[in-house]
């Protein structure tokens, strides 16, 4: 009998458990996202204008929002002729902000972006191919349906901080 009510008690507290862990996966999905955070939401729509300027210019985004431990890069494309991994942080914002998009990629967010790439060629086995950093600054009035303006900094920068990440 008592053996019945442990294994019951178990199975409730298992039951239990896994229902938190949905709300908090959906929680997080809705924050970053962007269902509760409204600049994350723009930031999202940013990501998919600049998604679509590199597609029109003849890249192919193989990733987005790709992810880890060292870092988040917004979007990964592939030039197939001649072959290139080009890494692009998207930087949006409302018009009502002064400053340039591209001004706040600076150099620890650089640095960054740097460490997550490597650790992704690393990742796909592709430590061989050619890389490029680029920056997309998009401005897009919270009002509007589309960005105002997209523009398109090939070779922004360069690898930043890669000596300490084998340091």
């Amino acid at each position: 009998m008592a053996t019945n009510q442990f294994a019951n008690r178990t199975r409730q507290t298992l039951a239990w458990i896994t229902t938190c862990g949905e709300r908090v996966r959906s929680w997080y999905e809705d924050y970053r996202f962007g269902s509760i955070d409204e600049n994350a939401q723009l930031g999202r729509r940013g990501e998919q204008a600049a998604a679509q300027l590199l597609r029109r210019k003849g890249l192919n985004v193989i990733a987005e929002s790709e992810s880890d431990r060292a870092g988040e890069i917004d979007l990964i494309a592939l030039r197939k002729r001649p072959r290139l991994i080009v890494f692009v942080e998207v930087k949006t914002l409302s018009t009502t902000r002064p400053g340039h998009p591209a001004d706040r990629v600076d150099e620890n967010k650089q640095a960054r972006i740097t460490r997550a790439a490597l650790r992704y060629l690393k990742r796909k086995k592709l430590l061989g191919i050619t890389c490029r950093f680029d920056v997309v600054a998009v401005w897009w009035p919270r009002d509007e349906p589309r960005p105002t303006r997209v523009e398109h900094y090939e070779s922004a920068f360069n690898a930043v901080g890669v000596d300490s990440f084998y340091g």
